[in-house]
C-alpha cells in the first residue's frame, strides 16, 4: 500500500515527469515493501486464496517476540523504512495484533494491515488499529454487488461487511486501499468496482491479476489479449481513480507505451491491437464518468519479486513474493537483511539478463520483467516468460522514443 500523488485541480491532468515512478533507494540493498503473513487462519473460503487459509492457527507461527524481532530486522534496512504490511489469512485471528502494530510503530515502521471481512472486522477493532499506530488497511472487493463478491468469498454478507468496514475505517482515520482480483467472472464488473472506489474514496485501487497458486489454481486464466485489454482500461481510469496493479508488472510497459503514443498523437487502440473487451470496458467507464482529465496519473512503481519486494511467511520463511513458493531463507535462522541482500534466489531475480523466452528478448525487460510468480506457476521456471503477456518484443513502433524514455 503506497500513497497516491497529489491530485491536480478539477478539469486538469498534469502528467508526471516520467511514465514510471522509480524507487528512491537501491533495491539491491533495501526493499520498497515487506509483506508479513502473520497467520493463515481465516474462516472465509475465498476462491483465489493463495494461502489456502484454514480455521485454526499454525503452531509454528512466529510468536509475539519473534514477530517483534522480524520488525526490528525490517527497521534495520534503514531510512526510509520499507513499507510494512501485515496480512494473512486474517490478521485479526492473532490476539496480539494490536500489540504488534504498536511495537512496529515504536520501531519506526508505519504498519498497514490487510484484514479479511470476517466478524472481527468491526468499527471498534478498526479504531483500535488506528490507536495502536496502523497507517492504513486494505479491503478486498471482487465484485460490484453482493451476489458476485459473496460467491467469490464463500460466504453471504461479506460484501455488506466490507462496505461497512470501509466507512468505519475512514471514520477512524485509517487510509483504505481496495484490492480487486481480476477473474473471467468479474471482467464486466470492473468499471462498476472502479466507480465504487471513486465514489467512496480510497487511497488506492489495487487490481490483482491472478496467479494460479493455492485455491486459485482452479480458476480460469485470462488470455494474453484479455490481459492487455484490462491493463489499458486500468490505465484509462487512472486519471480518476488512483490505481496500481499487482502481479501484472507489464502494466509498466503499458504506461510507457501509452505515454509515447499520446505524445505522438497515435491511436493506441490500433497501435497496441486492443480488442473488444477493451472497447466494452472503456465504454462502461466513460458512461460512469471514469475517464477524462481529473487528476495527476499515478505512475506505476518499478518493483518486482525480489527486486524491491519481499514476503515473510507465517512460519518465518522468506520468499520473493507471496505467490512464489520458493524459500530463500528463514528469519529464525538468518536476518532478513542478509537474506534479501545476498540469497542467490534474490540476487538472480534482480538480474534481467537471467530472463528467458519473450521476457528475455523484450526491450522492456528491465522495467517489467513479467510476473515471476506466474511464470513459475505456469512453466515451473522462475525465469520463464510471462504467460499472460501479449506483447511481441520489438513490435512497438517508436523504438527510438522508447530507448530515450528508458
Amino acid at each position: 500500500m503506497t500513497p497516491p500523488p497529489r491530485p491536480a485541480g478539477p478539469g486538469t491532468e498534469k502528467e508526471p515527469a516520467a511514465a514510471l515512478r522509480r524507487v528512491r533507494r537501491d533495491v539491491a540493498d533495501s526493499p520498497f515493501i515487506v509483506i508479513w503473513e502473520a497467520t493463515r487462519a481465516c474462516p472465509l473460503a475465498c476462491l483465489h486464496c493463495r494461502a489456502e487459509a484454514v480455521p485454526g492457527r499454525h503452531p509454528l507461527e512466529l510468536s509475539t517476540d519473534e514477530a517483534t524481532g522480524l520488525m526490528r530486522q525490517v527497521a534495520a534496512f534503514g531510512r526510509p523504512a520499507p513499507l510494512f504490511v501485515i496480512t494473512g489469512g486474517d490478521p485479526f485471528a492473532r490476539p496480539d495484533l494490536f500489540e504488534l502494530v504498536r511495537r512496529g510503530r515504536e520501531l519506526g515502521l508505519a504498519p498497514a494491515v490487510s484484514p479479511s471481512a470476517t466478524p472481527a472486522l468491526t468499527a471498534d477493532n478498526l479504531a483500535r488499529l488506528r490507536e495502536a499506530g496502523a497507517a492504513a488497511i486494505s479491503l478486498s472487493l471482487d465484485g460490484a454487488t453482493a451476489a458476485g463478491h459473496d460467491e467469490f468469498r464463500g460466504y453471504d454478507g461479506v460484501f455488506a461487511r466490507t462496505l461497512t468496514a470501509w466507512q468505519d475505517a475512514r471514520a477512524a482515520g485509517l487510509r483504505v486501499q481496495v484490492n480487486t482480483t481480476v477473474t473471467r467472472d468479474n471482467l464486466a464488473e470492473l468499471p462498476d468496482v472502479a466507480k465504487l472506489v471513486r465514489d467512496r474514496g480510497a487511497l488506492l485501487w489495487s487490481v490483482f491479476f491472478l496467479v494460479p497458486t493455492g485455491r486459485g489454481r482452479d480458476l480460469a486464466a485470462l488470455t494474453p489479449q484479455e490481459t492487455e485489454d484490462v491493463l489499458n482500461f486500468v490505465y484509462d481510469v487512472g486519471t480518476v481513480v488512483p490505481v496500481k496493479t499487482t502481479e501484472a508488472h507489464h502494466f509498466r510497459r503499458v504506461a510507457v507505451q501509452r505515454r509515447i503514443l499520446a505524445e505522438r498523437g497515435d491511436d493506441h487502440v490500433a497501435a497496441l491491437g486492443l480488442g473488444p473487451l477493451y472497447r466494452t470496458l472503456l465504454r462502461k467507464a466513460t458512461r460512469a464518468g471514469l475517464t477524462g482529465p481529473r487528476r495527476a496519473r499515478r505512475p506505476p512503481v518499478d518493483v518486482n519479486a525480489g527486486r524491491g519486494f519481499v514476503f515473510v511467511s507465517h512460519t518465518g520463511t522468506v520468499h520473493p513474493s507471496g505467490f512464489l513458493p520458493l524459500p530463500a531463507g528463514d528469519v529464525r535462522e538468518r536476518p532478513l537483511t542478509e537474506i534479501y541482500r545476498s540469497a542467490p534466489l534474490f540476487t538472480a531475480l534482480r538480474d534481467p539478463d537471467r530472463l528467458g523466452g519473450r521476457c528475455g528478448a523484450c526491450e522492456f525487460r528491465a522495467i517489467c520483467g513479467g510476473s515471476r510468480s506466474r511464470a513459475y506457476a505456469w512453466h515451473g521456471d522462475v525465469f520463464g516468460e510471462e504467460p499472460w503477456c501479449g506483447y511481441e518484443p520489438g513490435s512497438f513502433p517508436y523504438q527510438d522514443d522508447l530507448a530515450a524514455s528508458l
